[in-house]
């Protein structure tokens, strides 16, 4: 191991209990010392920035960016619960939403629910002018926790106790963040690297760096995992980097999975933040890129199915309607369209047929006045590498 590599490391603390000994591991403060060697990673840091440009543009493209969030959002939502096990699908979770029968464990898909809920509230505060503060991540995990699986605990409330990664007790985890005792050491040391401006760094290297130190404190006793990722995009945001937060990462983590965990041991083990930074960057540009290259094929989608419906003359108006309605809930039912719309049963019955014939909906249920329609090119846009694990 490389001298200066090893100076970085945290310190391993022996505790017992029960008469078991087994070591907890208290990172050092950030930033790293000593410093980085960013010079390799420049390039990529580069590319990484120019990503997120294009990325931050597309309300360029876009006619109504607002709708784009709104589903991008819920996409991410599914992925970063996916990764802490749940089985939800992006169909499963849209049905939730509109009342209409949903097809998972409905708690899986109330942590989806509490993930959207806890992003939309951490991004408002930010707009607002709040700081990221603990006081701010434990309300947010507040809402995380609120409902579900997660509500017993301890929403909103650091630990007081001993968790683990891997394993069945301390003694044979794979890695065992800060004792209780010294919990809040650590998140006072973190708290000030947030706001530290004595030792600039580029805004996505900083990221980087705070979800890492995050993870390894651990400072929750659920939903480390899910609030740790959320970071990033809210660290990007109040930098100024997004003026829309449109770049999460769970995809990118869930489909390097195994990498992703190496890379945050890596850290602790050998003090190898470089080789962390150079996995993340990677994230943020293949990240960046896929969410462009999404939002360019909604936009010809619609317009491609605007103009088929267009094409009918006196009965495309209503449909017209129905269709604005889909490009928000690609899965939605009859009734949810009368409410919504302020139409009537025999017009969106009649719309609905006509849009299954030129082939931009199908019908999934057969259940009569409460059918339910999918617009099926959409959400598969939408639910790409969303597959339950």
């Amino acid at each position: 191991m490389k001298q200066e590599m090893k100076q970085r490391l945290g310190e391993k603390i022996k505790c017992n209990v029960g008469g078991e000994s087994y070591y907890t591991y208290m990172p050092k403060p950030l930033p790293p010392e000593p410093p980085l060697v960013l010079e390799s990673i420049y390039p990529l840091l580069d590319r990484a920035n120019m990503a997120l440009g294009r990325l931050d543009g597309m309300s360029m493209i876009l006619p109504d960016i607002s709708l784009f969030l709104y589903m991008y959002v819920r996409k991410e939502a599914v992925l970063s619960s996916q990764i802490e096990g749940t089985q939800s699908s992006l169909s499963d979770f849209l049905l939730f939403e509109s009342n209409d029968t949903p097809g998972a464990i409905i708690d899986d898909v109330t942590e989806v629910s509490n993930y959207v809920a806890a992003m939309n509230y951490g991004l408002e505060k930010i707009k607002e002018g709040f700081p990221l503060s603990l006081r701010l991540i434990r309300e947010i995990h507040g809402i995380l926790l609120a409902k579900g699986r997660g509500q017993t605990k301890q929403p909103g409330e650091f630990r007081r106790s001993q968790n683990w990664i891997g394993g069945t007790r301390p003694g044979n985890a794979h890695f065992v963040p800060v004792s209780p005792e010294k919990l809040m050491e650590s998140l006072d040391a973190f708290e000030k690297y947030l706001h530290d401006d004595k030792h600039p760094l580029p805004a996505l290297i900083k990221a980087g760096l705070i979800h890492v130190q995050f993870e390894t404190i651990h400072p929750f006793l659920d939903g480390n995992g899910r609030l740790g990722r959320l970071l990033i995009t809210f660290l990007l945001c109040a930098a100024g980097l997004l003026k829309s937060p449109l770049l999460y990462l769970s995809l990118y983590f869930k489909t390097n999975r195994q990498l992703y965990y190496d890379h945050l041991q890596l850290v602790r083990e050998k003090g190898d933040w470089e080789e962390w930074l150079i996995f993340f960057l990677k994230g943020v540009i293949e990240t960046a890129n896929q969410a462009f290259e999404t939002a360019q094929q909604i936009v010809a989608l619609f317009n491609e199915h605007r103009e088929k419906i267009e094409k009918l003359g006196k009965t495309s108006a209503s449909m017209l309607i129905v269709h604005n309605h889909l490009q928000r809930n690609p899965l939605t039912s009859i009734g949810k369209v009368i409410e919504k719309c302020a139409l009537s049963f025999p017009t969106v019955s009649r719309s609905f047929e006509d849009l299954e014939k030129l082939g931009i909906v199908k019908e999934i249920t057969g259940k009569g006045r409460r059918r339910v329609y999918v617009y099926k090119t959409y959400l598969d846009l939408l639910s790409k590498g969303t597959e339950p694990l």
